[in-house]
């Protein structure tokens, strides 16, 4: 990565961490106050490039509460795949890949020929919900995404919000194949995503450093 390529990363990622924004979002502003309005340099950095550098960011300024806050998210996060199990959830985004912060969101991905039936057990369950669209993680046609707020019982520690926003994708059984493909392709990557056995295992561990966790699948 060229100097203003890597630049631009480490602005976007502070961005990102401090001020919540999407990668997209954190990218653009990050060229906006580097280069100026209208700058459009060659050499952007991709979304890889920006991970690894919230990553970093994070180890170096929030190495002390990050581990802990993270720990508590994936809890979240298991807890809510454990309600929604029967959909076969995976998890996705930055609180699967450990690049989570306190702007971060749940990330799920369900898989049912019956979208309905998650919207019912929402009902069923008393959970308020809003509809909205998702883009499809193979870039395929938009699914109907359900977004709600979560509890977020963070152990031992006093944590405002007290709630997570969670997101749940809906798709069909047969694109549950194509979920895990990505990671496949190189055994020394992280899956994009995770299982529910996957997250299990995190949550076991307890909190870890973000630079010394991974999870081969």
């Amino acid at each position: 990565m060229n100097a203003l390529r890597e630049e631009l990363a480490a602005t976007a990622a502070r961005l990102i961490v401090e001020d919540g924004l999407d990668y997209f979002t954190a990218k653009r502003k990050a060229v906006h106050q580097l280069l100026g309005a209208g700058a459009h340099p060659e050499a952007q950095p991709d979304n890889d490039d920006v991970q690894a550098q919230v990553q970093l960011y994070l180890a170096l300024f929030h190495g002390d509460e990050h581990p802990r806050l993270l720990w508590n998210l994936r809890r979240a996060a298991l807890r809510l795949m454990e309600e929604f199990a029967e959909f076969r959830p995976h998890l996705a985004g930055a609180v699967w890949n450990g690049t989570a912060t306190a702007h971060s969101a749940l990330h799920l991905l369900l898989f049912s020929d019956d979208a309905k039936a998650v919207e019912i057990h929402c009902i069923n369950r008393n959970i308020p919900y809003h509809v909205g669209e998702a883009p499809h993680f193979a870039g395929k046609q938009p699914v109907e995404r359900l977004d709600f707020e979560w509890p977020l019982h963070a152990d031992g520690v006093s944590t405002k919000p007290s709630t997570v926003t969670a997101t749940l994708s809906l798709y069909p059984l047969k694109d549950e194949r194509g979920v895990l493909l990505r990671a496949s392709r190189s055994s020394s990557k992280q899956a994009e995503r995770g299982t529910l056995q996957a997250v299990r295992a995190l949550v076991a561990a307890g909190p870890v450093s973000t630079n010394t966790e991974g999870v081969q699948l």
